[in-house]
């Protein structure tokens, strides 16, 4: 998980939770795939795929802790 993420709003959003979750498992993919001496050209689509689907959770995760810190809920 994101260490900019505010534990209270990670707690408080269940799909914060959620997509944390999503987060950790496409970065245990990239570490998996990564170990590989070699690529494939597969390989190398899978992983930029990956990186853009982590990149997409991040900003989604971001983006509802700042709603929530907007609203109050967190602090």
């Amino acid at each position: 998980m994101p260490m900019t993420l505010h534990r209270e709003a990670v707690d408080a959003d269940p799909e914060i939770q959620r997509l944390a979750q999503e987060h950790s498992r496409y970065e245990m993919q990239l570490q998996q795939l990564t170990t590989s001496p070699y690529l494939s050209a597969e390989d190398i689509l899978l992983e930029a795929d990956l990186k853009k689907m982590k990149l997409r959770v991040k900003d989604e995760m971001e983006r509802r802790v700042a709603l929530l810190t907007k609203s109050g809920i967190t602090h």
